[in-house]
Parts: structure tokens; sequence; C-alpha cells
């Protein structure tokens, strides 16, 4: 019911304006809220009713909200259009959201979970507020005025720029009035929003995210000293970033510099960053408390699940108590993220390093050959079915919409040799058949959806997966997809449902492969470009 819920929102003309801040406000929120507090949640958990007249009343204000914007748009409902009208919509549309969860759970049972993870509301709160101020992105620098905090970080960023670019290049040419800067050969502009605002909010979040979490773990308050570091650290590699960008461009590849360097190198950035934070705050030994801290004196009991707020106790003398299993579940993954970082950057419209993503997540693969032979990779009929259906549902919004497929692959696949373009063609349906479904199944099937519920998530049988373990994992797999985050979504919680189903690894990985298997042959048979 809840997957006929997403497809109807994901129908409704203009829902991001409807949504608009409210909706990175509330999905960051519950985010916080169920990530920080699933540890106290789950001791308070009893079986609820799930009352289905306010489910059916949630529907009927979809519904309503839906064909108003569609008459609307038809020019059959002015008064829609005017003020009034649009507060009316959103009204609905925030009673239909308010009935959603009053069916899922009592509203006693919604104050008695605030109560019982207080004061964690404020700080899921926070965190939903700090998303829409900071993410949107940031228009509250932009928008003001020519003087505005994000101006001044401009100039800065500016003067950087050029004072590190005149080490590397003897004919710098700018002009400070307009932001530009370059060579005779290649320039750019730069805009506010290539000052490093984004890079230094998103870091910031995380950075305070992650030390609320490791709160217990961390000596303060010289763990907050992190902080400045990792905002100093984004800051100089956004210099870093544009000085390359500069540079590649003036070497002959202005394409790879504006296309594939300048969409990926900000995110690399970030990712390192964030990585050396983490590795940062667990390592070092005026941050990190020692295990005799994080348990308590020797000889005495370990804290009760209460007091650790992890929902397992750990023994004296392990740092973490993450399974020893955990690289061979995510390292896949991370080995197909970085090399896609690596193969986009170096790429303009046209990824010709994409079997990298293949090769490392093989070698990976090959790796932890060993762990993983210790999973069920059995499979039955259930599986192929799943991955088709997933298929059905990946392509239906190109099939409604009947939208022309708009693609430079095929141009590019075309312009390379006939032995350049198969190669490239195969390593292209290996990676979607082998490497990306088992690496992809392993990090949120295998991975996510059980340590959501335990530290130790190998020791979770995934007939045990929960409904919020399967949704909490299919929601960050969605996300992946971009655009398509909805089908991914589905995708997900249809993966999850299979290996649920016989607690077989296999079916998942089945499922996943059948669907991306249906894809490619879709594109190579009919030259459908955009769905690659």
């Amino acid at each position: 019911m809840l997957a006929v819920d997403c497809l109807l929102v994901s129908v409704i003309p203009h829902s991001d304006a409807l949504l608009g801040s409210v909706a990175k406000f509330g999905i960051v929120s519950y985010a916080v809220f169920v990530g920080l507090g699933y540890s106290r949640l789950k001791l308070h958990k009893e079986k609820m009713p799930f009352n289905a007249s306010l489910l059916g009343a949630h529907f009927l204000c979809l519904l309503a909200v839906c064909l108003g914007n569609l008459a609307a748009l038809r020019g059959l409902g002015s008064a829609l259009d005017s003020m009034a009208g649009q507060i009316a919509v959103r009204a609905v549309l925030l009673l239909g959201i308010v009935l959603l969860a009053l069916a899922c759970l009592p509203l006693k049972a919604w104050i008695a979970t605030v109560r019982a993870t207080s004061p964690l509301w404020l700080f899921a709160s926070l965190a939903g507020v700090s998303a829409w101020w900071l993410l949107s992105p940031f228009q509250s620098f932009w928008e003001a005025s020519s003087n505005d905090r994000g101006r001044i970080l401009q100039g800065i960023t500016f003067y950087s720029v050029r004072a590190v670019l005149r080490i590397f290049l003897p004919g710098v040419v700018v002009d400070p009035a307009a932001f530009t800067i370059g060579t005779t050969r290649f320039s750019i502009v730069i805009a506010k929003s290539c000052s490093g605002m984004e890079g230094l909010g998103l870091v910031l979040v995380f950075t305070i995210v992650w030390l609320f979490y490791f709160r217990k773990e961390s000596h303060f308050p010289q763990a907050l000293l992190l902080i400045p570091c990792a905002l100093v650290c984004v800051w100089l590699l956004n210099i870093a970033r544009i000085c390359s960008l500069i540079l590649i461009g003036n070497a002959g590849a202005p394409e790879v510099a504006m296309v594939g360097f300048h969409s990926q190198a900000g995110w690399i950035a970030f990712t390192t960053v964030a990585l050396a934070f983490s590795m940062a705050s667990q390592k070092l030994p005026w941050v990190r408390k020692s295990p005799s801290h994080a348990t308590g004196p020797v000889g005495d009991s370990a804290l009760t699940e209460a007091e650790t707020g992890a929902g397992v106790m750990e023994e004296p003398g392990q740092e973490t108590g993450e399974s020893p299993a955990t690289g061979a579940y995510l390292v896949p993954f991370l080995a197909i993220l970085a090399a896609s970082f690596v193969s986009k950057a170096a790429s303009g419209y046209f990824e010709w390093l994409y079997p990298l993503r293949f090769v490392a997540a093989a070698i990976a693969l090959w790796l932890f050959r060993a762990e993983l032979r210790k999973l069920n990779w059995r499979f039955g009929w259930i599986a192929p079915l799943t991955g088709a259906a997933m298929f059905l549902l990946w392509m239906a919004p190109a099939w409604w919409m009947r939208e022309p497929s708009v693609s430079q692959l095929g141009a590019a696949l075309a312009a390379l040799s006939p032995a350049a373009r198969v190669t490239w063609i195969a390593f292209r349906v290996a990676a979607a058949a082998i490497t990306v479904p088992i690496a992809e199944e392993l990090a949120f099937r295998g991975y996510l959806a059980r340590r959501v519920m335990n530290r130790e998530f190998d020791t979770v049988p995934l007939q045990s997966l929960t409904p919020l373990s399967m949704g909490v994992s299919s929601v960050v797999f969605g996300l992946l997809y971009g655009q398509h985050w909805i089908a991914g979504i589905l995708a997900g919680l249809a993966y999850a449902a299979v290996a649920k189903w016989r607690g077989r690894f296999g079916d998942a990985v089945i499922a996943h492969a059948t669907s991306n298997l249906l894809l490619a042959a879709w594109v190579l048979l009919r030259g459908d470009w955009a769905q690659w």
C-alpha cells in the first residue's frame, strides 16, 4: 500500500512546488530521528493496529490534490491559481500526510515515542531546519544582495585561485569585476555557487551529526576541534578543484574539465574529507575515548542497552564492536563508487573509462571470496519474476510520458572503432549483470538492512529483516538513482522482500541482475541510450 502511495505522490503535477522546503525538512528530520533513535525505539516497540480507514482518507486527500492540480494545468480551475487556492491545496496535502502518520501509528503511540526518545526530536528538527536552510542551495546567501556573505566568499575564492594559478601558469588572465579567471586558451567564471559554500555546509552538517552519534565515544570539547579542521580542508580542496579545472582546460581538454571533472571533483573532495574526519575521530587518542571509558571501569559489568544507546553490549578491549565481515559487504560497492568518481572526472560527455568500475568491483569481490562463499547463493523462480516486474516499473514513466530519448551516448559509441565499441558495451553489460547487482546487494540488503537491526549484522538472518530495516536500506538505495529515486526505492523494497522470503541472498542478486539485464537488452535492441 505504501508503494502505491509513493506512486501517487510521484504523479502529482508540481509536487515539488507543493512540498518545497517542507520535503527537505521532513526527510532529513525523519532520517536523523530514526537513525539516531532506533536503538531506543526498538526497546519500546509493540504491536499497533493499522487503521485502514485513515489510510483511505489519506489516499482521498492525495487524489484531491492530484485532480485539483490537473484541473489547474488544463485551465479548468482558475481558483486554484490564486493564493487562497494554493494554500488550500497545501492544507489538503498536509492533512493527507498527517492521516498517513496516524494510520501507521495511533496518536498516543506517537506521543509515547517522542517522550521515550526525548530530546532527540529537537536534534532531528534542528537537522531538518539546517537541511532546509543549507541545501536549497544556500539561497539565503545567493539572493540577498551583491554585498551578501556569498559575494564576499566568492571574492576570497577568486583571489585565492589567482594566487595558486600564478605558481603554475605564467600568463594568468583575470577580470575581477566579472570574476573571470584563466588563460588565453581557457577561462571560467567563478560564480557564487563555486565559492565553496555548499561544500562547507555539507561538511558542517556531516561532522556535527557524526560527533553527535559518537558522543559517548568521544572526548569533548577537543573533538570539536576536528570540525574547523574539516572545514579548512574542504575549503582548500575547493581551491585546488578550481585550479585543476583551469589547468585541465588549458591543457586542451575543455570538455573533460567542464563536464566530467567539474561535476565530480566536488563530491570527491567531500567524500575525502568525510572519510578523513571519520577516521580521525575514531583513531586519534585525544579524541576517541579508550575502551575502558566507553564501557566502564575494569571489573564492572558492561553498560546496559539503554546506557550505551546501541542496543548491544561491547566487550572490554573491543573498540567498535563492528563485525569483521563488514569489509566484505562494503568494499565492493565502495570500489565501484571510487572508480565511478575517477572515470567520470576523467571523461567528457562519454564515460570512456566505465570498464574501470567493473575491474575495481571484480578485484574487491575476489579479495573477499572466502567470506562471500558463506552466503546462500541459491535462488528460486520468484527472483527473476521480481526482477522483470522491477524492469517494467523502471520503464513505466518513459512509456507513460512518451518522451523522446535524448542521449549523446549512442553518437559517442558510433564514433568509436568497432573493437572499442564492442569492448565498452561488453564491460557495461557485464557490470550490469554481475558486479553491480552483487556489490549493491551486499551493501544494501546484506549490510545496511541488517546493520540497522544489529551491529553484528552478519548474525541476523535475512528472514528476520523488519519493515523498518528494509525501508531504511531501500530509501538510501533509491536515492542513488537521482530522478528515478521512487522506482529505485520500490526496487530496493522488492529485492529485500525476495531475500526475506526464503532467507537467501542469491534471490536478491538474481532479481537485481534480471532487472539490469532486461534494461540492457532494451537499450541495445531499441537504441534507447537515454536509459543508460
